[in-house]
């Protein structure tokens, strides 16, 4: 692998990726063929930002190795089936081994499966948080030229706290919108650059 002089790293397969996707089979499959897609689905949005809000403090590949760990825990982030969740829950989680044991994270992702379900009182989780897509993306051309948040990510952090959301911070607001595709922060000379549909090149 070799980087060239838009920032991204060239690898064996002729494709151009930032580094953080360039080595491991994991995250790269998880660059080539997730990231950055738009997420229009209410279980997949309560998952991404349950995952967004462990993976705090922590590395992504972590949470990326342990997403079925998560998955067969979190009853496959079913925000019905999370919301439902007792003391006897927290406790069985709290000796997963396979999760982040975190007693804080465990209960804002099931306050955040009841703030789902409250918001379809509204909208929708989908609608809600895509209400705070961006009018313009980032075209970065080295990883330094990412932002870490943006106008939107604050706001959206506001909003969904004012919905009882927790671990929904502006960081992970933005890291949020990066994945499911709500801005393109993929490097310009990226193979995966506008693969989202939304944002042209």
């Amino acid at each position: 692998m070799a980087p060239d002089s838009a920032g991204v790293i060239i690898g064996e397969d002729g494709l151009a990726r930032p580094a953080w996707a360039a080595s491991d089979p994991l995250m790269r499959n998880y660059y080539d063929q997730e990231w950055g897609l738009p997420v229009t689905d209410e279980q997949g949005l309560y998952e991404r930002i349950c995952l967004e809000g462990f993976q705090a403090g922590l590395s992504w590949a972590t949470i990326l190795r342990k997403r079925p760990a998560f998955r067969a825990a979190f009853a496959a982030f079913d925000p019905e089936a999370v919301a439902l969740f007792g003391s006897t829950d927290v406790e069985r989680l709290m000796q997963d081994p396979g999760i982040i044991r975190n007693r804080l994270k465990i209960l804002a992702t099931i306050r955040n499966a009841q703030a789902t379900l409250e918001l379809r009182n509204d909208g929708g989780l989908v609608d809600f948080v895509w209400g705070f897509a961006p009018d313009s993306t980032p075209r970065p051309r080295v990883a330094a030229e990412i932002p870490t948040q943006s106008r939107e990510s604050v706001a959206l952090s506001k909003a969904l706290r004012k919905r009882g959301f927790s671990f929904v911070g502006p960081t992970t607001m933005f890291a949020l919108m990066e994945a499911v595709g709500m801005v393109d922060t993929h490097l310009l000379g990226s193979h995966r650059r506008g693969s989202s549909g939304i944002w042209s090149g």
